[in-house]
């Protein structure tokens, strides 16, 4: 076999989970979450987990965490290595399904990340200093700097100082060479808008307001919720009486659309930096069509 694992992308309402759960099935294999929300538990609707199309299919990375737990992309590729090496010894078939497209990079493109304390004694040793010594610092640790925003914010530009310096004392791990089929499956942009929309119309008769709700009473204050993307973004200003029912579905539904077009503009980056992406119609057969194009490279 000429590919070590499966990757499945598209927009939001594209139906990954639907594709990706079919080639487990005809695969052997599991399902690894590439969803920077998915991994909360307790954030089912928003997060669109449709656990009832997993069936028998074993997943990762999904209601890990609770809500207000700290996850980034670097804790995503260790957890997806533990994963993906897990599914491997027992002889099964990874097959990564999202659309995060940072996530996705991060393993396709195997992002070089170094996880950096804060560093108090060196603060301590920082504080009262210029910000013009602390630019000349960080430009010393970091000849390469091209965020130019690090040195205008204080907190930012001594974060920088230590992920700088860190970095310059300690090797970064190189992240394990893959040789992935990548499958996207697209639609035709008017159909798409209309998914996301039906979907939307269904999450919300399903409990989404309810969902955020009880988030809310259990502890996650609206501000925090802001961060949860789109759906609690508008759920939690709903909520709190600042959107009506109509203007909250109508700005949401907009909002997601907008989020959509976004995630195909990160897929066609993704293309033009060496990335090859097999398309799939999602109005055809695409689990035909994927299968075909796993049989072309086996």
């Amino acid at each position: 076999m000429s590919y070590d694992f499966l990757v499945i992308l598209g927009p939001t309402a594209s139906g990954k989970t639907r594709l990706g759960v079919q080639l487990a099935s005809v695969l052997n294999g599991e399902i690894i979450s590439a969803d920077s929300r998915q991994v909360f538990r307790g954030m089912d609707v928003g997060t669109g987990k449709d656990l009832d199309e997993y069936g028998t299919i074993p997943y990762h990375l999904i209601d890990i965490l609770d809500p207000g737990a700290e996850f980034n992309v670097f804790k995503f590729q260790g957890l997806f290595l533990e994963a993906f090496n897990g599914i491997r010894s027992r002889g099964r078939m990874p097959i990564l399904a999202g659309g995060t497209g940072m996530y996705l990079d991060a393993v396709l493109k195997g992002y070089r990340l170094l996880e950096v304390p804060d560093n108090q004694a060196l603060r301590a040793e920082l504080e009262g200093v210029s910000l013009d010594s602390l630019a000349r610092r960080l430009k010393i640790a970091n000849p390469r700097l091209h965020n130019s925003t690090d040195l205008l914010d204080r907190s930012r530009l001594l974060r920088a100082i230590e992920i700088a310096e860190f970095e310059a004392e300690s090797p970064v791990p190189q992240f394990p060479s893959f040789n992935p089929v990548v499958i996207g499956i697209r639609w035709e942009r008017g159909i798409l808008r209309r998914r996301i929309t039906e979907r939307l119309k269904q999450r919300l008769d399903s409990g989404l307001i309810e969902e955020v709700e009880r988030l809310h009473l259990s502890g996650v204050s609206y501000e925090t919720l802001e961060f949860y993307g789109l759906e609690y973004r508008f759920l939690a200003r709903y909520l709190r009486g600042e959107l009506n029912r109509n203007d909250m579905f109508q700005q949401l539904n907009s909002a997601i659309h907008d989020f959509a077009k976004r995630q195909e503009t990160w897929f066609r980056r993704m293309e033009r930096n060496g990335i090859v992406i097999h398309w799939v119609e999602g109005e055809g057969e695409p689990l035909a069509a994927a299968l075909q194009v796993v049989n072309s490279v086996s």
